[in-house]
């Protein structure tokens, strides 16, 4: 497909769903999906001129979503020094935030990390998991949410992802991380 025409047809997208609170029906996740799926292919998106995505330990975190520098700071990666205060790029939580601004026109996760933006979700059975809904990795009990890793549902058990330092934004299966805990989805009220 044209260049153009990829481009047009993620703006209409973009457009479609600014209007849009929360996801409330299956063509408004697969969007979320869609815009995923632009994002890890790199395409021309507010925020990003075009190519692939670089991992950045704690990007996507400035005051708007989307690419930004990264920080060192709690960084326990294993490429040394720490580059992500040279990157521009996402981190997990961040590309989960701005595919999701995005989606909706506004910032529905906000700023904070995987655990913060839980608190926005509710569980989703795996019976019930739509391309769009977010997949967690860590601890989630009653007692407890320490959470690890996030990344955007796209159907298949894949997901778009921004896995680690070293990496751009990318698709992978839901089973190339550890400790799975859950697929969710934004609730209705925030």
């Amino acid at each position: 497909m044209d260049r153009a025409i990829r481009v047009a047809l993620v703006a209409l997208a973009l457009l479609t769903c600014a209007v849009a609170a929360v996801p409330r029906t299956s063509s408004e996740l697969g969007m979320v999906a869609a815009i995923a799926y632009a994002v890890r292919e790199g395409r021309g998106l507010p925020g990003w001129r075009d190519g692939p995505i670089p991992y950045s330990w704690g990007g996507g975190h400035a005051r708007e979503p989307g690419p930004s520098r990264g920080t060192c700071v709690g960084y326990h990666g294993s490429i040394r020094p720490c580059p992500a205060r040279k990157t521009v790029g996402l981190d997990c939580s961040g590309l989960a935030r701005w595919v999701y601004h995005l989606a909706f026109g506004r910032d529905v996760l906000g700023s904070g990390n995987t655990d913060d933006h839980l608190r926005k979700l509710r569980p989703v059975p795996p019976e019930a998991v739509r391309p769009g809904d977010l997949v967690y990795y860590g601890t989630i009990t009653p007692k407890r949410v320490r959470t690890h890793h996030v990344g955007v549902y796209v159907g298949n058990g894949k997901m778009v992802n921004a896995l680690r330092t070293g990496t751009t934004v990318r698709v992978d299966d839901v089973t190339a991380v550890k400790d799975f805990a859950g697929y969710f989805r934004l609730n209705a009220a925030f």
